[in-house]
């Protein structure tokens, strides 16, 4: 989606399970308006945190005007039949994208190519790698055929639907991502307490929270350490994504088992 909307706004990791939320992205040009729903990966819920993401999933397919498939061209998993079968069956448009080709050779490119093609007859299936900008006018074009006449939802100066504080807090937990392995990413949660918006400096003071105790301790690490670069990381990217300096001041807060709690999940902005 950042490729698409011209603006890093979704975080990047090599992990599964990075995009939480729905976040729109909007495209305004002189006579269209293109609004990306950035969606969670589809996943086998272990937690109530993974049936929200899953819902927002199921309310983003039925307010679609245009399906986008992004499969990676290395990805060994298993294909997702739901979502294949969806494919198959939806009378919207859909683009499937074949993406990182160029981490591939041309002849395995091909192959996989053909079997979505034939896999997905109504599908248009592209080959792109996002990484290097290939096919995204393609795919844009794409789009752009495909999408229904209509006024726009959005002013014309719009570029997303979600605050900054979202953006930062998204910013805090792809460190988070980067700098910690295992399950450890996965029970973090990211809330910014205040935001205090000067002319020259911006302060925040933002919770992470974790699930366990034990959690806390290895989040923090030795000395601090290990939140201290934590906080340099995100720092730097904040201040990049708001064009000023910035006072990041972080804590570590245990909310036992927020993963599995309704109204815990309600309280991090979980509600559908």
């Amino acid at each position: 989606m950042n490729e698409l909307v011209g603006e890093r706004l979704a975080i990047i990791t090599n992990k599964a399970q990075t995009t939480r939320h729905r976040m729109l992205g909007i495209v305004n040009g002189d006579d269209y308006q293109i609004i990306f729903s950035d969606l969670p990966g589809i996943v086998k819920p272990g937690y109530k945190l993974h049936e929200k993401m899953m819902s927002f999933i199921e309310l983003a397919l039925k307010d679609a005007d245009v399906f986008l498939y992004i499969q990676d061209i290395n990805d060994k998993t298993v294909k997702n039949y739901d979502i294949y079968e969806f494919i198959k069956q939806t009378r919207i448009p859909v683009l499937f994208l074949l993406n990182k080709i160029d981490e591939a050779d041309q002849a395995f490119v091909e192959e996989r190519l053909n079997y979505y093609k034939e896999e997905f007859e109504h599908a248009k299936v592209i080959p792109v790698s996002a990484l290097h900008k290939f096919n995204i006018d393609v795919v844009m074009d794409s789009i752009l055929e495909a999408l229904p006449e209509s006024d726009p939802y959005f002013p014309k100066d719009s570029l997303t639907d979600k605050p900054l504080r979202f953006f930062v807090s998204e910013i805090i937990r792809e460190k988070i991502l980067q700098n910690y392995k295992k399950e450890i990413p996965y029970s973090c949660e990211v809330v910014i307490e205040e935001y205090n918006e000067d002319v020259d400096m911006d302060r925040i003071r933002a919770n992470i929270i974790v699930s366990r105790e034990s959690q806390k301790a290895i989040i923090i690490g030795k000395g601090g350490q290990k939140l201290k670069h934590v906080g340099i990381d995100s720092r730097k990217d904040i201040q990049n994504f708001v064009g000023k300096k910035v006072f990041l001041d972080l804590y570590v807060k245990v909310d036992k088992n927020w993963r599995d709690d309704d109204r815990k999940l309600k309280k991090y902005g979980y509600n559908i």
